[in-house]
Order: C-alpha cells, then sequence, then structure tokens
C-alpha cells in the first residue's frame, strides 16, 4: 500500500517566512484603510481662476552729459612795488624785569649776636591729683604739701555745703541726682571754665553757681613756676519727702 503524502514535500519548511509575509500584509492593508479620505463632493466648489497678464513697459534710463562749467573769468595781477629807503632808524624797546632780585631782598643784614630769644611761657594744665604744689585755699596757708592738699579738699567740701541750695523748680519737678562739676584754678588762683554733668539743667545751673563762689586763692605750681590746676568735685542733690 503506498502513502498519499510525498514524502518529498515538507509543508512546513517555509511556515514561519509566510506568516511574517502575510502578517505585513494585512498591517499594510489596515494601515490603508484607517488612512483613507473620503471627501463629500457637493461641498467642494472648484472655481475658475482667470489672471490676465500685466505688461510693464520698460523706461529705458538715458544718461544726460551735462556741460561742463566755463572758466573763472581770469585775474588781473597789478605789479605795484614801492621801493621805500630805509632811513628811520627803529629804537629797541628794552624791557627790565620788575622782580627783585637776592641783593635787592636783602636790606640789611642782621648779626646773630643782635637776635633776642624771648622765653615764651607755656600755657601747661596740671590735674590736681598730680601737681606738685596744690593751690592754697584760704585759710590753708603755713602747712605741709599733704596737710595742705588734705586741707584744700575739706574747705572746698565746706564751701559747697555754706552756699549749697536746692533749686525749687527741681523740687517742684522731683528732680534729684549727682552732679559732676569741673573746673580749672588759672596760674593767677581764680577759678575758671567751669564744666557740669548732671541729670537734669536744673542742677548743673546751681551746681556751677556755687563753684563760681569759691574764692581767689595761691596759684599751685609745678616745677616752681604757677600752672594752672584741674579739680573735679561731685555735689548730690537728694531731698527727703516727708
Amino acid at each position: 500500500m503506498k502513502p498519499k503524502k510525498n514524502p518529498k514535500l515538507e509543508i512546513g519548511r517555509n511556515s514561519s517566512l509566510y506568516f511574517a509575509i502575510g502578517l505585513n500584509l494585512m498591517l499594510l492593508l489596515s494601515w490603508r484603510m484607517l488612512e483613507f479620505k473620503t471627501y463629500e463632493r457637493d461641498v467642494v466648489s472648484i472655481d475658475v481662476l482667470d489672471v490676465e497678464s500685466e505688461v510693464e513697459e520698460e523706461i529705458p534710463i538715458v544718461d544726460q552729459i551735462a556741460p561742463p562749467p566755463p572758466p573763472p573769468p581770469p585775474v588781473a595781477i597789478q605789479e605795484n612795488v614801492q621801493i621805500v629807503e630805509d632811513t628811520d632808524e627803529v629804537e629797541e624797546t628794552i624791557i627790565e624785569s620788575t622782580e627783585a632780585t637776592q641783593d635787592d631782598a636783602i636790606a640789611e643784614v642782621v648779626e646773630v649776636d643782635d637776635i633776642e630769644v624771648e622765653e615764651v611761657e607755656e600755657d601747661v594744665e596740671v590735674a590736681f591729683a598730680v601737681i606738685e604744689d596744690v593751690p592754697i585755699f584760704p585759710g590753708c596757708e603755713g602747712m605741709s604739701k599733704a596737710k595742705t592738699k588734705a586741707c584744700f579738699q575739706k574747705k572746698m567740701q565746706e564751701h559747697v555745703v555754706k552756699h549749697f541750695t536746692y533749686p525749687q523748680a527741681a523740687l517742684d519737678l522731683g528732680i534729684q541726682g549727682r552732679v559732676s562739676v569741673i573746673f580749672t584754678i588759672d596760674s593767677k588762683g581764680y577759678v575758671s571754665g567751669i564744666r557740669s554733668r548732671g541729670p537734669d539743667k536744673i542742677l548743673e545751673k546751681e551746681a556751677e553757681r556755687i563753684i563760681g563762689l569759691v574764692p581767689k586763692m595761691k596759684p599751685g605750681k609745678q616745677r616752681g613756676k604757677p600752672v594752672k590746676v584741674s579739680y573735679a568735685v561731685p555735689i548730690f542733690f537728694k531731698y527727703q519727702e516727708g
């Protein structure tokens, strides 16, 4: 009995190739079907556009040659030269310098021996703490340096207490506090340059008034010469409420 199939023919030999070709054909056909577009013919109107060409005439450019300008008229040159004899003598003007020379500036020669040197007293101000000889307050004469210094401070405190007056305006406003007064005892023994610093102008003015009443004293000395001496004193303004 013979078999029905030919053993030399293998149907599934190129089946994958055929499958790929068929798949591509189907994809191409599907893409073309999706991209296919149709239009309604009634809506689209086709008009005939008649364009008439306009002929532009070309105007030729003609170069006009302008005639050259006429030459300028000739200028007549007249030669009229007169020869004058040089009979006048020109005087030269001599300009003298107005600056003073070294010889003119030195009118008189002064010898070195003729110059007198005057000693100028230096206005030195020394603090009370480092002064050699402190100012002598009235009533502190004839004491040693240490006792004179202590007597000065004591007399200054007594002077403040003696002339102290509490300003009524400060009492009404309830102003109190410490006022620092700085002043200078000049080389002649007078009080000057009074400056103060405190809680209010009313108290500062009263403190300056008290120091302004300090009597004249013997000035302080530094190296045996009278000098200015600076001194500071605190004044307390304090009241007790009754």
